[in-house]
């Protein structure tokens, strides 16, 4: 797999971030942009209302750096959660009437076991990648991680234990994994 196009750690990346330098933005922008399009595009379904969650993203990503904290996740990790948070976010404004449920379970429950990975974005192909998993683990990816359903209101709709939703919601991330080749 190829490594990242930044002329420096990410950890330095990150500083020079929290020390609000634009290139560096502008850096982070470059290398990540891409892969959180894709993940925000899946979820609102619409490219334009993806290219204007993109740009929040950013905005919030740019506010929120300060609070970044390696300790507790990678920053892959933190910046999809703000990319997919946004979009569910935009998607409830747009049908503010309807009911949208929102979890950040499957992203907190891998950083809790720091088996998070980063594919490398010019490879990121989520959807196809999805796509490759077996139908049993590929509905729980799709309604936890694309629709914002939590675990139990999974279980509930497939109407399968909580531990099983659970451990399809694992296998599917390690599959994943191994698809992505890290």
């Amino acid at each position: 797999m190829k490594r990242s196009n930044l002329p420096f750690s990410e950890d330095v990346l990150v500083k020079k971030l929290q020390q609000r330098e634009e290139k560096a933005f502008h850096l982070l922008y470059d290398q990540y942009s891409p892969a959180l399009y894709g993940v925000i595009l899946k979820v609102v379904r619409e490219e334009e209302a993806a290219r204007d969650v993109l740009q929040d993203s950013f905005v919030k990503i740019w506010r929120n750096i300060p609070s970044y904290d390696s300790q507790k996740g990678r920053l892959f990790t933190w910046l999809l959660n703000i990319a997919r948070n946004t979009a569910i976010d935009a998607i409830r404004t747009r049908h503010s009437g309807q009911s949208i449920q929102n979890s950040t379970e499957i992203v907190d429950i891998v950083d809790q076991h720091q088996q998070t990975y980063q594919p490398a974005v010019e490879t990121l192909d989520l959807p196809d990648r999805v796509n490759q998993l077996n139908p049993d683990r590929r509905i729980v990816i799709d309604l936890v991680y694309f629709n914002g359903y939590t675990h139990e209101e999974v279980a509930e709709k497939l109407n399968l234990p909580l531990g099983t939703v659970k451990t399809r919601v694992r296998s599917a991330l390690q599959e994943l994994k191994k698809l992505f080749g890290t």
